[in-house]
């Protein structure tokens, strides 16, 4: 779908993107081979076509952070196709202070974790984000990025996908628990505790099988992320094919 998009254009919105596709331009070829188009001067055109092949060849190049801060965070999601193998999938859990207990973060396939006290440093986050090419997180713009930011300055350079606003825009409403419901993503019973006291009850006993628990809880909601991006590309793409026909 990226290759299909304009909007990281200066001053191309979502409505002359729309207009584009509307004209049979609807991938970075076709703009290319057009000579003129309707109310973009010659001038622009060339600009356009310079800045339309440094995507391509970023994309070529595998080069996701050409990406991140070019494309609004309501479309960030068109990047997912062509990079979901190197996708990390991200979830925090904090105490009843905020501070960040534990970070994990997931291929899907194998989920690590870094814990307080005992791994967790900006060193090792920003070395495993930068293992992957976009990040996925639910409410991670409102929450889980800002609170790395704070209390562990990390810099993020990959483009990140919020699932909540496009969950909701999808009519998914609720947190994840609840969007994994909706969805048929059910989890064991026993990971819908509270991370907080799961975490506290460790601290103050000691005991590892609550620090295996809270791991444990984070795991899911963290490889969970990618049924609900599964589901919410899909529909997204769908909707998005219908536009360029």
């Amino acid at each position: 779908m990226i290759r299909n998009s304009f909007i990281f254009l200066e001053n191309i919105s979502a409505r002359k993107e729309q207009h584009l596709w509307q004209q049979g331009i609807t991938d970075w070829d076709a703009f290319l081979k057009t000579d003129t188009i309707p109310r973009i001067p010659y001038q622009k055109k060339q600009y356009y076509n310079r800045k339309i092949r440094e995507a391509r060849q970023a994309w070529q190049e595998n080069d996701s952070t050409y990406f991140r801060g070019k494309l609004p965070a309501s479309v960030c999601w068109r990047l997912y196709d062509y990079f979901r193998e190197e996708a990390g999938l991200l979830d925090i859990e904090i105490d009843s202070y905020g501070k960040i207990t534990v970070v994990g973060i997931s291929n899907y396939y194998k989920t690590n974790f870094l814990v307080r006290g005992v791994n967790l440093s900006t060193a090792l986050l920003q070395k495993e984000i930068q293992k992957y090419k976009i990040l996925l997180t639910f409410n991670g713009a409102s929450f889980d990025l800002p609170a790395l930011q704070k209390q562990f300055q990390i810099n993020l350079t990959i483009p990140h996908i919020d699932l909540k606003p496009l969950c909701i825009k999808l009519g998914l409403k609720g947190g994840l628990k609840e969007v994994e419901k909706q969805l048929g993503l059910n989890r064991p019973a026993h990971l819908y505790g509270n991370p907080v006291e799961l975490w506290k009850a460790f601290r103050a006993s000691g005991d590892q099988e609550y620090l295996e628990l809270l791991l444990e809880y984070n795991r899911e909601d963290t490889e969970n992320l990618k049924g609900v991006m599964d589901y919410v590309y899909g529909k997204l793409k769908a909707g998005m094919l219908l536009r360029l026909r």
